[in-house]
Order: C-alpha cells, then structure tokens, then sequence
C-alpha cells in the first residue's frame, strides 16, 4: 500500500488567497502619524542677533554723526509770531498727511484715515494670512480680477470727488502693472516677476508708493496757500 510521506502534499493551481486588510484614520491625524519635517536650524538670540544690531547701531551712529559734520542742517531762523511763513509746512515725516488734508475733509483726513489705517494693523493678523507668499492670480484669477478691479476703482472714484489725484494716479498705475499678467501670460521676464508677487506686497506697495508720493508733492510742489507750484 503506497502511502504519501507527511511531508508530501498537493499544491493547488489557485492563486493563494492574502486577506486584505482595510485601515481607516479619522480626519485629524495625530501627532505621530504625520511625517516628521527636517529639525530647523536655530540659533540663540545671545550674541547672534544681539551683536549684529550692536554693529548696526555703531554704523548708524557713525554715518550720522559724519553727515552732521560735513553738511549744515536745514534750518530756519527762530519763529517769530508776527510772521507766520506761507505756506507753513510739517516736517517732511508728515508732509503726507497735510497733503491728504489739502483734499480730504479734517475729520477724513486726520482722524478717519489714520484710524482706519490702526484698525487695519490690529485686525489683520486674525485673517488667514499667504504664508507661502503665492502669487495673486494663482488661485481664482477670474474672481481676482473681478475683486480687485472693484476695490481699485471705488477707491479711485472716492479720491477722484475730492480731487486727490494725488493718490488716484499712483493707484491706477499699480493696478496697471498688478493686472498686466492676467492678460499677459509670460514664463520668464519682467511679466512673469509681477505674476509671482503676492496680494501683502502689492498692497504694501501701494502704501509705500502713495506715502512717498504723497510727501514729494508736500514738499517740492506745494507753494504759498497750498498751491501748486513746479520745483
């Protein structure tokens, strides 16, 4: 009688069967399930930063005291009541402002631009903020152009009643060079550079450009009355 040897046993055609095993995570993923990003480097505030600024406050202290040296202050004779000069003009820091209150009402330009300029810087970091810094028109450029074209010209017609051209020409010309690449489609260039500049820094430009016009106008262009006068 021929008997298989315990060891001998018939292999089956069929593929073998792995069971499958289905592993579901709830929608927040612990701590320990996410992927671990690379240890950053850092380094101690002592004397890393401390020495920097200390090097940076010498050359500050320095360059000023040398232009004190070479060149005479800007200064006028002692103020005299009885002759009041025309036009009086604020220090150039706040040249702007006496602009903005050339156009604007006193209550607009001295107390409600300024406040809503300090309400903005308070609630601003509660909006959720482009940390990565992408550029305007990579997300929704339809619904972009629409928005932003909207904000620009209010803001445009507003200035333009109370005869602030002042701020309406500089507005219009960054709207003109933030807009130019949704029209425009460039992979390289100057066009491609506008593409990649982010909603903070063209809003931070705008400030910078109507402040600086702003100044400029108050103090070469503004003559006896406020009026204007070439350099």
């Amino acid at each position: 009688m021929n008997q298989t040897p315990p060891y001998e046993t018939e292999v089956s055609a069929e593929p073998l069967q792995v069971p499958r095993r289905l592993a579901t995570f709830p929608q927040e993923v612990p701590a320990r399930f996410e992927i671990e990003k690379p240890p950053e480097k850092l380094v101690m505030t002592f004397p890393n930063l401390v020495i920097r600024e200390l090097i940076c406050l010498q050359l500050v202290v320095i360059v000023v005291a040398l232009m004190a040296l070479l060149f005479n202050a800007p200064l006028e004779e002692l103020a005299n009541p009885q002759h009041t000069p025309n036009p009086a003009k604020a220090p150039w820091y706040f040249l702007g402002l006496q602009e903005l209150l050339h156009s604007f009402p006193p209550v607009v330009a001295g107390v409600a631009l300024p406040a809503i300029v300090i309400i903005a810087l308070v609630v601003i970091p509660y909006f959720e903020i482009n940390i990565k810094r992408e550029g305007l028109w990579i997300n929704n450029p339809h619904r972009t152009l629409v928005i932003l074209s909207s904000v620009v010209f209010v803001i445009a017609a507003v200035c333009a009643i109370f005869e602030a051209f002042s701020i309406v020409v500089p507005t219009l010309l960054l709207y003109g060079l933030a807009a130019s690449p949704y029209f425009v489609k460039r992979d390289r260039g100057w066009i491609y550079w506008l593409a990649r500049r982010s909603l903070a820094e063209w809003v931070m430009s705008w400030f910078v450009l109507t402040a600086t016009v702003l100044t400029l106008i108050g103090t070469f262009f503004r003559g006896p009355g406020w009026s204007w006068v070439w350099p």
